[in-house]
């Protein structure tokens, strides 16, 4: 009996504890200048899990009505509370619906599931103290940006399963369920890199600014960074952040290649790690430098607009399928030399377009064992790093082409460096 009830005082103890990390947030925030007056503080919070927790205990070890009754005594508060919240024109519930996880998270702690109260509580209280971040997190988001959200949501779940399956022979193989899924992919990576950059904001510096917009595209991020130098030729530390993010920018491609490679087709990454590694680390500490020193520059720079858009993905998904008719094509013909060609030339228009065409050659030899246009994994591997060398030396002519002189000597020095560790990768495939 005594062990009972030690593990009963237990379970009260956490559901009394949960209420008042919760009550402690929102008495304080109550004092805040202007803030209206709201349901409960720190004792009401404590006692309302130290309800819910005693009503799960009742429920438990007495009379599972009593212990009904008691919870919904509970809820019968809060709902009168917001009512008459309600009725003098406050109609904000947030104090209330915090009254609801914690005596719901007060009676789980009654219940034995003390890890499930605690985390519930915890995460009730982190959500109501980050409430001026998130809130400035949202006004960061543009209406395009929320726009692009939902058309995605309607891409993904309305369009994807209405495609047909294929593989239309008629067509040269094509699977246009799986082509729009695998430009879903794309593009919704793309995508969060772009809303990751505004909720950022590119006031925190170009190099976060260039790091964030290299996710959705390094080479706008080269492009308009180069042309931002132009204009604050006269400011030799803008310059230098306008470097050192491009920099960064630059450095997410290997890991972007690397990790898409690995959803697609396993194998050509495997192929393809070995090249990477040197990229990888040599881009990690490249990002270190530029988050350490974050030299701030005296404007905006152009950034990447936002890459979720219908004809945005419709061109993705012909341009992707178009490719891999194309390697497929040279593969037969010409050989592995006139795979490595074109993999170059297409490394200087989209690298997302050649990661999935060689992937997909790649896997379908796998199932095919050795069919016509087949391509094997470390084949693949190569035409990644190649097209990946051919879009580096594409970003730094850009630079050289349209940067300030001294953004150019930064920005080709970093890119040769990428470029050569690139070329040392293909010795090791």
């Amino acid at each position: 009996m005594t062990l009972d009830l030690q593990v009963i005082l237990l379970d009260l103890a956490v559901a009394a504890l949960g209420g008042l990390a919760v009550g402690v947030e929102r008495e304080w925030s109550a004092r805040r200048p202007g803030e209206p007056a709201r349901f409960g503080g720190v004792r009401t919070f404590l006692l309302l899990g130290l309800t819910g927790g005693l009503a799960a205990v009742l429920f438990r070890e007495v009379d599972p009505r009593v212990g009904l009754v008691l919870l919904a005594a509970g809820l019968g508060t809060l709902l009168v509370s917001y009512l008459v919240s309600a009725r003098d024109g406050n109609i904000d519930a947030t104090s209330e619906v915090a009254g609801l996880l914690v005596l719901g998270a007060g009676a789980a702690a009654g219940f034995g599931l003390l890890i499930v109260a605690s985390a519930v509580a915890a995460a009730t209280a982190l959500v109501l103290v980050e409430k001026s971040r998130m809130h400035a997190a949202v006004a960061r988001l543009e209406s395009s940006g929320l726009e692009a959200g939902a058309r995605f949501a309607v891409l993904a779940l309305v369009v994807l399963p209405i495609l047909p399956h294929g593989p239309i022979a008629r067509l040269g193989g094509l699977e246009p369920q799986k082509l729009w899924g695998i430009v879903l992919i794309f593009a919704g990576l793309s995508f969060a890199g772009y809303i990751a950059l505004r909720l950022a904001g590119p006031e925190r510096g170009y190099s976060i600014a260039g790091f964030l917009g290299g996710l959705v595209s390094s080479t706008v991020v080269t492009l308009n960074f180069a042309r931002e130098s132009r204009r604050e030729a006269g400011n030799a530390n803008a310059g230098k952040a306008l470097a050192l993010g491009v920099v960064a920018a630059c450095a997410v491609l290997p890991l972007r290649v690397g990790v898409i490679a690995a959803f697609l087709h396993a194998p050509v990454a495997q192929a393809l790690a070995p090249a990477l590694v040197l990229p990888i680390l040599a881009g990690a500490v490249a990002i270190a430098f530029t988050w350490l020193r974050r030299p701030q520059g005296t404007g905006t720079p152009a950034l990447p607009e936002n890459p979720l858009r219908l004809g945005a993905a419709i061109q993705m998904a012909i341009l992707f399928q178009v490719v891999l008719w194309v390697l497929s094509a040279v593969r037969e013909r010409v050989g592995a030399s006139g795979m490595l060609a074109s993999s170059a030339v297409l490394g200087l228009t989209d690298m997302d377009a050649l990661t999935f065409s060689l992937t997909e050659l790649a896997r379908r030899t796998a199932e095919a064992d050795g069919a016509g246009g087949a391509l094997a994994p470390d084949a693949a591997a190569r035409g990644l790093v190649v097209g990946m060398i051919a879009n580096t030396l594409l970003k730094a002519t850009v630079a050289t082409a349209v940067g300030a002189r001294a953004f150019c000597l930064r920005v080709v020095g970093a890119l040769a460096v990428f470029a050569g560790l690139f070329a040392l990768g293909l010795l090791w495939i």
